[in-house]
Parts: C-alpha cells; structure tokens; sequence
C-alpha cells in the first residue's frame, strides 16, 4: 500500500524576501519530491530571524511528515537555521569535534584559511543525522521528531542539489512506501478556461486520483494530470485513461502535450496538409512572424509576410478594425495564392476613441475562405496583443485545418 506523505519545504534567507536572490532551490526540491512519491503541501520563504524560524518549523512539523529547510548553515551571525530546528524540535546544540575537523581539511583543501566563525557550523541539534556534504562546507543533517522528520539542507543550489540527490532522496525512499507521482500535462489554445471547465466536466475535474486541473496563461490553456501509484507502468496507465477520456471531450482544442507549442502545432499541420501560410502583421512589429520563425519547417509553409506600422497602407482601411482584418485576411490569402491567412492589427487612434467598441487589436484567420476574427482591448505593441492575439489565430488556424482533414 503506497503511503502519501505530506512534505513542506521551508527557505530561509532575508535576501530572498528582498529580492536580491530568486529561490529556485524550492522548485528543485518539489520537483524531486514529486518524482519519488512525496507531495509538497506548500511551501514558506523567512528571514534570517530564530525565532519566526523556529515557530515556522513548529507548525510544519505538527502538520507534515517531511520538512526540508534550505538556507542558514553558514558560518555567519545570520546563519540560524541549525539553533531553529534545535528549538523547534526541543533539543540542545551538541558541538562535533570531528565535523570541525572535517570543515577545516575541507579548507585546507582549498588554500584557504578557516576562520574562528566556521566553528558554529560544527554544531548539530542533539541526535541529529549528519548529510555529508562533499561539495560545501555547510554541514547538512536530518532530525525525527514525534513521528516527522526535519532536513536541513545548504542554500547554496550546487550544494543543496548534491545532498538531496545523493543521501535525502535515498533516504525517504528507505523509509517511506512511496510508489510514484507522475504529472502528464494536456495543452489545449483557442478556448477560454471556464469554457474548458465545462467541456471536461466535474467528474474529471474533482477527480481525487488521477486529478486534472486547469492553469491559463497568455491564452493557452494547460490541462495537469498528475497521478499517484505503485510504480511507473501503473502510473502511465492511470494517465493514460484519463488522457483518453479529455481528448474524447476537448481534443478539438488540445494541440500538444507538455512542452510542445501551438506555433510548432500549426507548423506541423500546414505541413502534413501541403498547406501554406500568408501573414500581415499591423502595429505589433514582427511578433507572429518571430515566433512562427522559431519552429523548424517555418518557411517551407511560408508564403508570404509583411508588417506595418500603422494601418493607413491598408485598403479599405476606413471600415472597423474587426471588419477590416476580415476583409484582408481573404484578399491576402487570393492574392498571394495561400490556403491560410492571419492579420492582426492594432491601431492606436482607435484605442483613444472610447465611443467606439471596435477598438484596441483585431485578429482575423482565413482558411480556404473559412473565417474566424475577434477583436481585444488590448493596446499597439502592448505583450498582451503580442501573445494573446498570435496564440488565439494559430490556435485557430489549427483547429480550422484539422477540422477540414478528411
């Protein structure tokens, strides 16, 4: 029977609460965690202050099984992690003669001289577990109280990194059942996420093994199966039902899965089909045009690209912006002989005017003479017209290709 075992991850250092350093060491951790079997319920950034440390520590223990620190081993007068968990866990520091030994062969080791403060880092709570740490000076240890255990690792990232791969991962495994969590993730484009939710339905949303959920951003639409069992095979499984059954209700928009893009999507399904491409881009520079220009396969499907700076080059352009992008969109795939068409425009006198509703960004798609357009509120060359508008008109010019396949 695989246990679940709740983890939390704690970092410490008042330099990330300022901003001087990003915490990349909690990502690592809940990423690792999460490939042996362990779930990371939350995590917590502190200063450098015992006692906020102590009392964080007091009530992760009474609420996980696994709390990692990270941060505070140094040989500094801010450097308190180790006085923390000594609190926190109701025991003495006991100095080791041997693991000042080891620190001072360490910077011996590196021509270096060791200074009188290094000595606090020889300084363990009682019973603790020493974490060799063979690329740092930091001594790294693990400490069981009232059935939970505490792990304090470097702050360093080389450092943290070695200690968990080498000795707190193998450790968790030996004594944990751990099984296996396993994240599959589903990338859906050209529908909102409310839409989304509606269209996978609550069974498979407040799912408790497999669970499915949702995260938008910039028009894309993530779907995470993420999966707990008793090994690989059983986990690949179990995604592969639920997998099965989200295409069944959403795979018209479902593009790609993890780390694919809908630009390199579209590129493919031009491709598959002998399909080309024209694309005129107003007011937004190059910003289509770049992305699409970063897939392989990009200009064999390419048949023609322009960019202008304001919309006057246009005809007809004294109609709405929306009509306007319709209009052209057909004209430019005729014109240049392309089976799809996308015009995006921004113009920024339109903006200014309030009274009218078609203002801000228009995207219109043409496939053989099939339409799709929208309008946002979006300003010129603002990152929101950028991303959203090119996401929204590949990932139409995609769904319209693979709706027209025989």
């Amino acid at each position: 029977m695989v246990q679940e075992i709740k983890a939390e991850i704690v970092s410490i250092g008042t330099e990330l609460l300022l901003g001087e350093i990003t915490d990349t060491n909690s990502a690592h951790i809940a990423r690792a965690l999460r490939d042996i079997g362990v779930s990371v319920y939350r995590m917590t950034t502190l200063g450098d202050n015992e006692g906020r440390i102590t009392r964080s520590l007091r009530h992760a223990l009474a609420r996980a099984d696994v709390v990692i620190t990270t941060g505070g081993l140094g040989p500094t007068v801010d450097a308190v992690t180790r006085q923390a968990v000594a609190a926190a866990t109701g025991r003495n520091l006991v100095f080791h003669q041997a693991l000042l030994d080891d620190i001072a062969a360490r910077f011996a080791g590196f021509r270096s001289n060791m200074t009188e403060n290094n000595r606090q880092q020889a300084w363990l709570p009682q019973d603790a577990l020493l974490l060799e740490n063979a690329v740092g000076t930091a001594p790294c240890f693990l400490v069981e109280h009232e059935g939970s255990v505490v792990i304090s690792l470097p702050g360093v990232p080389r450092e943290m990194r070695f200690v968990l791969a080498e000795h707190v991962l193998p450790w968790l495994q030996k004594r944990y059942h751990l099984g296996v969590i396993r994240a599959h993730v589903l990338r859906a484009a050209g529908i909102g996420e409310s839409a989304l939710d509606d269209l996978i339905g609550k069974d498979l949303l407040e799912g408790r093994n497999p669970t499915v959920g949702l995260a938008a951003h910039s028009g894309v639409v993530d779907m995470r199966v993420t999966v707990r069992a008793e090994n690989e095979s059983m986990a690949n499984a179990l995604i592969a039902d639920v997998a099965d059954e989200l295409y069944r209700r959403a795979g018209s928009w479902i593009y790609g899965t993890n780390g694919d893009t809908i630009e390199a999507a579209l590129v493919d399904r031009l491709a598959e089909g002998s399909r080309t491409l024209a694309l005129s881009e107003t007011g937004i520079g190059h910003a289509l045009a770049d992305r699409l220009g970063t897939v392989a396969g990009y200009r064999s499907v390419l048949r023609h690209a322009e960019a202008h700076d304001t919309l006057d080059v246009l005809p007809g352009s004294d109609v709405g912006l929306r009509e306007l992008a319709g209009n052209y969109a057909g004209s430019l795939a005729r014109q240049h002989g392309a089976d799809v068409a996308i015009v995006v425009i921004s113009d920024p006198d339109r903006l200014e005017d309030q009274a009218d509703r078609d203002v801000g960004t228009a995207v219109a798609v043409s496939v053989d003479g099939q339409l799709a357009s929208r309008v946002y509120g979006f300003g010129p060359r603002s990152r929101e017209a950028r991303l959203w508008t090119g996401t929204w008109s590949m990932a139409q010019a995609w769904r319209i290709l693979g709706e027209a396949r025989p």
